[in-house]
């Protein structure tokens, strides 16, 4: 067998160790900034040797699970069917979007895994680890590092030689990057690995700040690592980052739920599918929403919507479906995005922002939704002229790298 088939596309079995990276809230401009400045000279010597490096774009909203879920798909967040971190269901439960029942795909892994080719998943947020894998993939988080009884390996710590950091540490994101390196030279017949960090230091710090070039300078270092050990690595991100704030430190938000109320408006409930469990990152305070309210009443919420500063976008569902490539049934009945470093809530009563990293930075709307591509090698093949031409999704990236190297 040499080829598989997930979700309509074709995929050739990796011949030699495959990892794809994904650096949460990898923006493109802390990869650009370190670059210019010399302090990821690996990264560096990779792409002067011949890796590739362009930017692409993730999916809306810019977020975790529904980025996460596309990367190792292959698909829009309407096929897998997660998209974001929260939702509410059409009986009314607002649900957390951990669970795998919730999936509408399989993974590029699982079918290679029901091949008998061999995976794995290492995730650094406990919150991914059951989706990415569902359908038999190994897998494991940073989060809860036990073992790995797929591969014989009854105590990761031990097999990296580190007692794993706290959610919250800034090295979280590359004890994620040191267990797939531990679990390669235990079992090298794993074929094709999938590293997902976290955006603990993207969301307390700027491209040039002092703790993002420490997590540069350390990914950098275990990503030559990953080379010299023999992968063929592509990286992109699940979404970047800006700052939601003043210059005074101050965060710039519309609370949605407040808003409308004011206004008039009798709204059911505004949605933030951001909300995820690590509140020191953002709050819950993103850059989408869904409101859900009566239909007599969308017209004027539009309208009130509209006139905010820094609102960019409201689509009503139908519209919002096909624009995002969302599943309609588990989207709002409007959805809204806002501009760079404006931040969207429900009730300001309903946030407390006092355990977060710093000055308010987080994601979710469009300024967010530029990601990097990379490869190791040389792109060829069909979409060589997509990908230089910055057409392509992080949704492609296991193309590129199973198929067009």
């Amino acid at each position: 067998m040499t080829t598989i088939v997930a979700n309509d596309r074709h995929y050739r079995v990796p011949d030699r160790p495959t990892v794809v990276l994904t650096v949460d809230g990898g923006d493109p401009d802390y990869l650009d900034d370190a670059l210019r400045r010399g302090i990821v000279p690996r990264l560096a010597g990779m792409l002067a040797e011949g890796g590739e490096y362009r930017r692409g774009a993730s999916e809306m909203p810019s977020l975790t699970n529904p980025n996460n879920l596309s990367i190792v798909t292959g698909v829009a967040p309407a096929l897998h069917g997660v998209p974001g971190n929260y939702c509410r269901l059409p009986d009314g439960t607002l649900q957390l979007f951990d669970d795998p029942a919730f999936l509408r795909a399989p993974s590029i892994h699982a079918v290679l895994a029901e091949h008998g080719v061999p995976t794995l998943m290492v995730t650094t947020k406990e919150k991914l680890r059951r989706l990415l894998g569902h359908g038999g993939v190994p897998s494991v988080s940073v989060e809860r590092v036990a073992d790995l009884p797929e591969y014989g390996i009854d105590d990761l710590a031990a097999l990296v030689g580190l007692a794993p950091p706290g959610i919250y540490d800034w090295d979280a994101s590359h004890y994620a990057m040191r267990i797939g390196l531990a679990v390669h030279r235990a079992r090298p017949e794993i074929r094709l690995f999938y590293v997902s960090l976290t955006d603990r230091v993207q969301h307390a710090a700027a491209p040039g700040d002092e703790l993002s070039d420490r997590f540069l300078t350390e990914f950098d270092t275990l990503l030559g690592e990953y080379l010299d050990a023999g992968f063929v690595v592509g990286i992109t991100a699940d979404h970047g980052m800006n700052a939601k704030h003043g210059a005074d430190g101050e965060p710039t938000v519309h609370y949605l739920t407040d808003v409308l109320e004011e206004a008039g408006v009798a709204v059911d409930e505004v949605v933030l599918p951001i909300t995820d469990p690590y509140v020191r990152h953002h709050g819950a305070l993103g850059s989408f929403a869904w409101i859900y309210l009566p239909e007599p009443e969308r017209d004027r919420a539009r309208a009130v919507l509209a006139a905010l500063p820094g609102i960019e976008e409201v689509w009503d569902r139908a519209d919002a479906a096909t624009v995002h490539e969302h599943p309609a049934d588990r989207i709002g009945d409007l959805a809204v995005s806002s501009s760079a470093h404006v931040a969207l809530g429900t009730r300001a009563r309903d946030h407390d922002l006092s355990g977060l990293h710093g000055a308010l930075r987080s994601h979710g709307g469009r300024h967010e939704q530029p990601i990097p591509l990379i490869t190791s090698r040389p792109v060829a093949g069909p979409l060589a002229r997509r990908f230089r031409s910055g057409v392509l999704r992080s949704r492609d990236l296991h193309d590129l790298v199973l198929n067009h190297l």
